[in-house]
């Protein structure tokens, strides 16, 4: 797999490819720490090795490990261990909660537990996985017609080798529990779309049909992080965006999306992100060829 990616990708890069839902990532040295939202996702390191913060826990992977995400979640990154002689590669899946649903139900793979569990994990592959992984991998070698159309069974193989893999649970859990009402992927999406808005933790319980109690236990046992820590955060990484791309100030920045205080943003971006804002602007764009966590 590491041959076949490096001919794809000689050079260090994010890149879609000829399948879907696969992207690859190279990287030749280590970056620095990013932060970002996770999507739906499995990411196989082949070579490498890469740390992940989400709020207080630490995850560290590397070479025949993945990181298996199954819901949106506020993460910072980055690539500890890459050289010029081996790079950093990485093979990312989007995955889809409802395809994954289905395939739950169409195995009959049993749930164990009505507990909500973290939403991201690391596992390793077995023998069964990387064969599979190698099969995908293999047709980035195929005309693209071809590799569309076949890679489709294979994914099906990859989240049923997951889903029943030693830490199966840990990826099916949120997601069937949020097909039945009771998880908290509502509460994240409803922060998304409401995250410039002033927000109460009792109009958000009400939002999603639970309890103040019960969307604050659930929501930091799959986030790690409380519902309004997770808002701000989503508001500090839209407003570090916007500086990004485009003219924008600070203080207008900062405005945009839901702060009333410039002088409390300044001081919460630079808690999160370890500069005032325009200070990070300097030291990001020089950088923003840099491969993203």
């Amino acid at each position: 797999m590491i041959d076949i990616v490096q001919q794809y990708l000689p050079h260090d890069a994010r890149v879609e490819t000829t399948i879907p839902f696969l992207s690859l990532i190279r990287s030749s040295h280590p970056t620095a720490l990013t932060r970002g939202v996770l999507k739906p996702s499995c990411c196989i390191i082949l070579q490498g090795h890469k740390r992940l913060h989400l709020a207080d826990t630490v995850l560290d992977y590397g070479p025949g490990e993945y990181l298996a995400v199954s819901l949106d979640l506020a993460a910072a990154g980055q690539i500890v261990n890459a050289t010029p002689d081996h790079p950093y590669l990485l093979l990312n899946l989007a995955l889809d909660p409802q395809e994954i649903a289905a395939i739950v139900l169409e195995a009959q793979i049993a749930i164990d537990t009505q507990q909500p569990v973290r939403g991201a994990y690391i596992g390793r592959t077995d023998a069964e996985l990387q064969e599979t992984l190698y099969k995908l991998v293999r047709l980035l070698q195929a005309p693209s017609a071809e590799a569309a159309f076949l890679a489709v069974g294979l994914k099906r193989e990859i989240i049923y080798r997951l889903l029943t893999g030693a830490d199966g649970r840990q990826l099916y859990q949120n997601i069937v529990l949020d097909q039945q009402d009771r998880g908290i992927s509502k509460a994240i999406a409803w922060l998304k779309d409401h995250y410039d808005q002033p927000v109460k933790v009792e109009d958000l319980a009400q939002a999603t049909n639970m309890s103040v109690s019960s969307l604050h236990h659930r929501f930091k046992a799959v986030t790690t992080m409380g519902p309004m820590q997770y808002q701000k955060q989503l508001r500090l990484q839209q407003a570090r965006t916007l500086l990004l791309n485009g003219d924008m100030d600070a203080t207008t920045a900062a405005y945009r999306v839901g702060y009333e205080s410039a002088s409390q943003f300044s001081r919460e971006y630079r808690r999160l992100f370890g500069a005032p804002p325009m200070q990070d602007m300097k030291k990001l764009r020089p950088a923003s060829g840099d491969v993203p966590p």
